[in-house]
């Protein structure tokens, strides 16, 4: 894991991020599965983010929305599953036993293991009983396809059954079997988000049942999911990789071990990249500029972000919880945010005013196929920040 320290510097890591995560307009893509394919995996918390994200990496935006139901709902190659940080993206449906067995099956066992608790304490039904409810439910969304938990509940009644969560509290609240269960049987591999009620944009889902996948040993799917991102997103420090995978450490280092990562000198210590992926990466010929939207996976996706962002802009750009906003990216970094006003209208702003100059028309593109896109369709951030509502008031 120490064949070489060869120096990657910013200018390099930007261009392969400009490259890899089709950013740069050389590198747009075809189709969501490409897109999805290049970034591993898609933030999906936010509904919009998933069709916006897409949008922004394709040679032809204004296909997105459909071309991404189209995958998500139909064929199928894109699946909305738990997956790293016990958080929802969207994946490539062939990577989708990697991710639930690298980390679904940690999270899954604290997960049952907490809804148990829960119920026995508030003194509801026991194991055996929820088992049952379990076998039912699934049987009911088998028959069914696609179902909400409202309708799941009218062939298995019992899912309306509510039970008091952290009596005597001050987050005490009132917990429905039906939505802490199937909570549980998401991050368990056996269902997924189906089709949406409503727009694209609604985050209100339907169940389906998962896809089938083989089961794999948990140390395998580490490596196997490690070696993929890095593919995508290297080079990145051990601290990167412990927060994007929320790994623990030593599962990290095991797996880059078993990939025979390579180690580099970043500007800010140690990095990591997948076998044989030392060679130079020139940047694209042409200036590009990108407008991505609020938890996009290239903003979010290391945990140190001075080669690409600004300090100064974090207040601006990000909530309390470490949730970013809509971003405008300039060659490689981030320059400023966006936002849609009431009116629909796309607004930005890049407070480095000889940035701005230099890359105002290009921006400006981006924010006319964005507005074309979006049509009559109002897009709110679900983690709104700073300058996102100081662009919209």
């Amino acid at each position: 894991m120490t064949r070489g320290r060869r120096h990657i510097g910013v200018a390099e890591r930007r261009a392969r991020l400009a490259l890899r995560h089709r950013l740069a307009g050389t590198a747009r893509a075809a189709t969501p599965e490409e897109v999805a394919a290049s970034l591993v995996a898609l933030h999906g918390s936010d509904p919009a983010t998933v069709h916006l994200a897409v949008a922004a990496r394709l040679a032809e935006p204004a296909k997105a929305v459909a071309e991404t139901e189209r995958a998500l709902y139909e064929d199928r190659t894109l699946v909305r599953m738990h997956g790293m940080r016990h958080t929802v993206f969207v994946f490539p449906s062939g990577l989708t036993a990697v991710v639930h067995a690298s980390t679904g099956l940690a999270v899954a066992a604290r997960e049952r293991a907490a809804l148990l608790r829960d119920m026995a304490v508030a003194g509801a039904p026991d194991a055996a009983w929820l088992a049952d409810v379990e076998e039912a439910t699934l049987a009911a969304l088998a028959r069914r396809g696609q179902a909400t938990a409202a309708e799941l509940a009218v062939d298995e009644p019992r899912l309306r059954e509510q039970f008091v969560h952290a009596a005597g509290k001050s987050y005490e609240g009132v917990h429905t079997v039906s939505s802490r269960l199937l909570r549980v049987l998401g991050v368990e591999g056996k269902v997924v988000r189906g089709r949406p009620l409503g727009s694209w944009t609604s985050g209100r889902f339907r169940w389906a049942p998962a896809p089938a996948h083989p089961a794999m040993d948990v140390a395998g799917a580490q490596a196997a999911l490690l070696r993929r991102w890095l593919r995508a997103c290297g080079p990145a420090t051990e601290a990167d990789l412990k927060w994007w995978t929320g790994w623990r450490v030593t599962e990290v280092r095991s797996a880059l071990a078993a990939i025979d990562a390579e180690e580099v000198a970043l500007d800010e210590g140690t990095g990591y990249v997948a076998d044989g992926d030392t060679e130079p990466v020139a940047a694209p010929e042409e200036p590009w500029a990108a407008l991505l939207p609020a938890l996009d996976p290239t903003a979010m996706g290391w945990q140190h972000r001075d080669w690409y962002l600004d300090p100064v802009l974090r207040p601006l750009l990000f909530d309390r919880s470490g949730n970013v906003g809509p971003t405008v990216w300039w060659n490689g970094r981030v320059v400023g945010g966006w936002a849609q006003r009431p009116d629909g209208g796309i607004v930005w702003r890049i407070p480095e005013a000889g940035v701005r100059r230099e890359a105002a028309a290009s921006v400006e593109a981006e924010a006319g196929q964005l507005r074309a896109l979006l049509g009559a369709t109002r897009v709110t951030p679900r983690f709104r920040t700073p300058l996102e509502r100081e662009l919209t008031a």
